[in-house]
């Protein structure tokens, strides 16, 4: 009788010491660690796979590649970390979602592995690295689309059209700030049901939204209706007003998500790389306005900027500029001497080929090939350059985030 009564009392004293053991693990989840990426093109990501190898050629780069691949070689799938990408053409929008890995950069269908990666893969295979936690990367990004417009936050205001504007009927007041308001709609409903994207997501566990990375602008740097350009006595920025605009849209992002610290990062534009030589006045200005809320006294310590001309692959870039001159020969011979009767299509072929055997040697036409995959305003869709920029944002936000 004894025996059993004190067998009863340890079977449910190991009862009680599981339960709270249970209730203990439950306790110690933390909150799962959300980062949104938006932007344009850039943010879209038009580095192809097949440009990983080029960056193992570099011993700089080679450890880089490692994090990159997996045991077989292949794109690695990341460990903790899971994606939704929100992205379309026009009006024709969609979502891929997943676990991380290689294919969520520019997608013609939103859906399906579009063979290229943006700054999301190195960075979230970093902060899944570095975070204990699962990882969820709600990524949004369009070509083409401007701060002064597309993504347009509230405390902006309406755009106000020009007469060009009006008389091409674009820049309507209705689509004011579309894409800022598909960016926060998207948000908000993968965070209203994380378990579709994340299957282990444990609702007691719940959610913090931990940091924004921002990378767009190649629209509002090209755009001189909306920045005209100033007399050279100028001392002022016409780009200053994108810098309102960015702080405008930093202010409204946390308040739209609540988070009025959230962690942000500017990844200002850094096509043609760091060389001022190479830079344009423009360019520079660029910016320079870009960077500006970073220093913002109400953001310090929360907003950062990174100058991604630093991952700007000059070698590459130098081979590209010489296909441009091959590019320009082709065009001055059809206008000048095949489309005036002076030249044949095929003396004309003959003749660039000529040209372009004498300016590329086979080793620099090697190495295009290799590392390049886009045109020089999507970084020469280089997986290098991406890489190593999302490394860098990743790296960046750790910081931000301890802070």
């Amino acid at each position: 009788m004894f025996s059993r009564r004190y067998g009863s009392i340890i079977t449910g004293s190991l009862f009680i010491a599981v339960m709270f053991a249970s209730v203990s693990v439950a306790a110690d989840k933390k909150p799962i660690k959300v980062f949104i990426l938006a932007g344009q093109s850039n943010m879209e990501g038009h580095a192809r796979v097949e440009t990983f190898d080029y960056i193992g050629d570099d011993q700089k780069t080679a450890p880089i590649l490692k994090e990159m691949r997996g045991p077989d070689g292949n794109p690695k799938v990341a460990d903790n970390a899971w994606i939704s990408y929100y992205t379309g053409r026009g009006d024709n929008n969609g979502e891929g979602f997943g676990k991380l890995t290689s294919g969520y950069g520019s997608r013609p269908n939103p859906t399906e592995d579009g063979g290229k990666i943006g700054p999301e893969f190195t960075f979230g295979l970093y902060m899944d690295k570095a975070i204990e936690e699962p990882i969820l990367i709600i990524k949004t990004a369009w070509g083409g689309k401007s701060l002064y417009y597309d993504f347009r936050s509230p405390s902006s205001g309406v755009y106000q059209q020009s007469e060009s504007d009006i008389e091409k009927g674009r820049n309507t007041a209705e689509r004011n700030g579309h894409y800022y308001r598909l960016m926060m709609d998207h948000v908000k409903h993968v965070l209203g049901d994380i378990k579709r994207i994340y299957p282990g997501y444990d609702a007691k566990q719940g959610y913090e939204i931990s940091g924004f990375i921002w990378f767009q602008g190649f629209n509002d740097m090209v755009n001189r209706g909306v920045y005209p350009v100033l007399p050279k006595d100028s001392k002022e920025n016409r780009f200053e007003k994108y810098s309102g605009w960015m702080g405008h849209f930093i202010r409204d992002v946390r308040k739209d998500l609540d988070t009025p610290k959230l962690p942000f990062i500017i990844g200002v534009m850094g096509v043609s790389g760091m060389d001022p030589e190479k830079i344009n006045e423009g360019n520079q200005a660029f910016r320079q306005a870009m960077a500006a809320p970073a220093s913002y006294p109400e953001f310090k310590g929360n907003v950062a900027a990174i100058y991604t001309g630093k991952f700007w692959d000059e070698p590459l870039a130098d081979i590209q500029a010489k296909y441009e001159k091959v590019k320009g020969k082709r065009y001055q011979l059809k206008r000048n001497e095949v489309d005036k009767g002076k030249m044949t299509k095929q003396e004309m072929d003959a003749e660039v080929k000529k040209f372009e055997a004498e300016l590329i040697s086979p080793a620099e036409a090697a190495m295009r090939a290799r590392g390049a995959s886009n045109a020089g305003y999507h970084y020469l869709g280089c997986g290098k350059t991406f890489a190593l920029m999302g490394k860098a944002y990743a790296e960046k936000m750790l910081e931000l985030m301890e802070d």
